[in-house]
């Protein structure tokens, strides 16, 4: 694949998450939950003007300048460091969200995310910081769709470390 390519699709797969974060925007009857779909979905059309830009001007010059992708999701050292204060102030608020949307949120994210993963193994070094910064982005996000996903699912998990046990 080429970087032009990569950047084409990388731009499909922004796309296609945004959307269904506005989707879930639409389908979350607790404000708290359309907060951050929107939130989200804010983000990956952020990521969409920032490929989109990038396209341009490697069209342009044929070379990616790198500059700083910013993203409103913590990383997941802050993350993890904040959990249990997210847990405690958050859990009413999250009963409304759309288990369905979560998971359909969280395959994208997986899949968009091992997209970012191998184009920074298969192309070459000029292009690999633009993918690397997703990678990490996009790491970011599964964690988050997953902490909403394991609190709203019940199912004893919670970032994927178990709270407790029914046997």
């Amino acid at each position: 694949m080429t970087i032009e390519e990569a950047m084409k699709t990388a731009i499909e797969y922004e796309i296609r998450i945004r959307d269904i974060y506005r989707e879930a925007v639409a389908a979350v009857d607790v404000e708290a939950g359309k907060r951050i779909f929107e939130t989200l979905a804010k983000e990956e059309q952020h990521h969409v003007d920032y490929l989109e830009h990038k396209l341009v001007q490697f069209q342009k010059t044929g070379a990616i300048e790198h500059e700083k992708l910013e993203s409103v999701i913590p990383d997941r050292k802050n993350i993890d460091r904040e959990a249990d204060k997210i847990k405690s102030l958050t859990a009413d608020d999250f009963l409304g969200m759309k288990q369905s949307m979560l998971s359909k949120a969280l395959k994208v994210e997986i899949e968009t995310s091992q997209f970012y993963q191998k184009m920074v193994n298969e192309l070459p070094a000029e292009a690999r910081p633009l993918f690397e910064r997703f990678l990490e982005i996009e790491n970011n996000h599964i964690q988050v769709v997953q902490f909403e996903l394991d609190y709203v699912s019940k199912t004893g998990y919670w970032f994927d470390f178990k709270e407790f046990d029914m046997e």
